[in-house]
């Protein structure tokens, strides 16, 4: 089998990826901000890095992942105007800061659930490591590369540069960026524009603010990350992960920051996601373009035709590589949609079926297809994880399980080790990898019953002679592809469509 190949942004190229440690991996990938609610957007990387965690783990390394909760110091570089999402929104929605961190954190944990996400094995938060942040400013400090103004810390730019390699991962040139970076309200406390704040200083009347030997304040943003990384995976570690959004920033100044205070660069490999786009524009609060998961679960965004379940969504994402845009579509989301029950349905019957054959007749060349649609998934996947290959593959796949199935395919026309093989590869790539699992049985029985308590109020409606409920709950309905029949006898049936 091929090694396992990575697309590594801080090269721009393909590497076979070797741990640091032989058998172990150490990933870290930046979580949410929870100043609200996780939209489409979002769901892309949280999606991406799963699949990557349970690769990693299927290769037979032992992982540990590291995914943050950002709670505190998330802002724009404004100067001193700069404002933290966190306190912000929680003086929008009238909550404690730290009861709209709650809410938030739970409803982010609740839609991992949905999308079959496996959850991290530390999940620290940035108000949990304020000790470990200011400590990090202070050896910051104490190399020359950061100063105090007014209470705030700034990271000093061009004196990183005249001795790292400023830009490394983004390819940004401080050059160009001390010639165009817009001037921005209070910045007259930096000494250059593109520095950046590693605290900043907070008034009495400010939500969230701690004690710092700079008076109270909060941190930067980008601080909270390179101190959770580097206490939970060492001063180096193997994988970073994020949103190609991150790269810069966020991602940049980790790297700064890092290098100055630990001497290296904090991660061998990073990876980045692509974004999902609406009409070519990336999905973004900025842009008030985006549609919330709970609004893609329940089909209540005006942009939507329907609901979509979550392990639609989740096979929407994985059906394009990570590195591509994805742009969203009602079209592509239902062909999604479609897609995933046919895996689903040819999954089903495989489970069914089992190698048992009194016929002779091998077909050689249908056997070695299927050997090669199966053993392809691993070179797929080795090759950058790209899971629309392995993908295709499995559609491949598909026609000859229900072949099977009708007979149209003898099972003695495919050997045994094809046939368990077959069985392999759909356990291992479509519920091990790809973390698409079929809906529960429990869950159809429940729709069903929510279904016939429909029909009960339908029919009482109509028994009421109130037509409009009757016809309202017949349409609607319909609208979503059930469709209702009222049968002779006054009984009602029903068909999916």
């Amino acid at each position: 089998m091929s090694e396992f190949k990575i697309h590594n942004s801080l090269t721009r190229q393909k590497e076979v990826f070797t741990p640091l440690y032989p058998g172990h991996v150490g990933m870290y990938v930046c979580g949410p901000t929870v100043s609200g609610e996780s939209h489409l957007g979002h769901a892309r990387p949280y999606i991406t890095f799963d699949v990557l965690f349970r690769y990693l783990q299927h290769l037979g390394y032992k992982v540990r992942y590291v995914r943050n909760i950002t709670d505190a110091g998330h802002f724009e570089e404004e100067g001193r105007a700069a404002e933290d999402k966190i306190a912000k929104g929680a003086l929008l929605e009238k909550l404690e800061p730290m009861e709209l961190v709650q809410k938030y954190t739970n409803l982010y944990h609740w839609a991992m659930l949905q999308f079959n996400c496996k959850e991290p094995s530390i999940e620290p938060t940035a108000t949990g490591h304020i000790t470990e942040q200011i400590e990090m400013i202070q050896k910051i400090i104490s190399q020359g590369y950061a100063y105090e103004a007014n209470g705030s810390v700034y990271f000093d730019v061009k004196k990183y540069a005249e001795n790292f390699k400023y830009g490394i991962l983004s390819g940004r040139v401080l050059e160009d960026m001390l010639e165009t970076t817009r001037e921005l309200e209070n910045q007259d406390e930096k000494r250059e524009k593109v520095d950046f704040a590693l605290w900043k200083n907070a008034p009495a009347e400010h939500l969230m603010r701690w004690p710092s030997p700079w008076g109270y304040g909060f941190p930067g943003w980008h601080i909270e990350c390179s101190a959770m990384s580097s206490k939970y995976l060492g001063q180096q570690f193997d994988i970073h992960g994020g949103g190609m959004d991150l790269q810069f920033p966020h991602h940049e100044c980790e790297i700064a920051q890092s290098e100055v205070a630990h001497g290296e660069l904090m991660a061998r490999y990073w990876m980045h996601n692509n974004m999902i786009t609406i009409n070519g524009r990336k999905m973004g609060k900025s842009y008030n373009n985006v549609i919330k998961l709970t609004e893609m679960f329940a089909g209540t965004h005006p942009l939507l035709e329907k609901p979509y379940s979550p392990m639609t969504i989740r096979f929407y994402v994985l059906q394009t590589h990570y590195r591509s845009t994805l742009d969203f579509s009602n079209e592509a989301l239902q062909a999604a949609e479609k897609g995933l029950q046919r895996l689903w349905d040819a999954y089903a019957i495989l489970q069914q079926l089992s190698y048992a054959t009194n016929g002779t007749g091998l077909n050689e060349e249908l056997d070695k297809q299927v050997q090669q649609l199966c053993s392809e998934c691993a070179e797929h996947m080795n090759d950058d994880m790209n899971t629309a290959k392995v993908m295709a593959n499995l559609f491949e796949l598909a026609p000859v399980i229900n072949s099977l199935r009708h007979g149209q395919i003898k099972m003695h026309e495919i050997s045994e080790p094809a046939f368990n093989l077959l069985k392999q590869t759909w356990d291992t790539y479509l519920i091990e990898i790809l973390g698409l699992v079929p809906q529960k049985a429990e869950d159809s029985d429940k729709l069903g019953d929510v279904l016939q308590l429909l029909i009960d109020i339908r029919k009482e409606a109509k028994g009421r002679k109130d037509y409009a409920t009757s016809d309202k709950i017949r349409n609607q309905l319909l609208e979503i592809g059930i469709q209702l029949k009222d049968e002779k006898d006054g009984t009602v049936s029903f068909s999916v469509e």
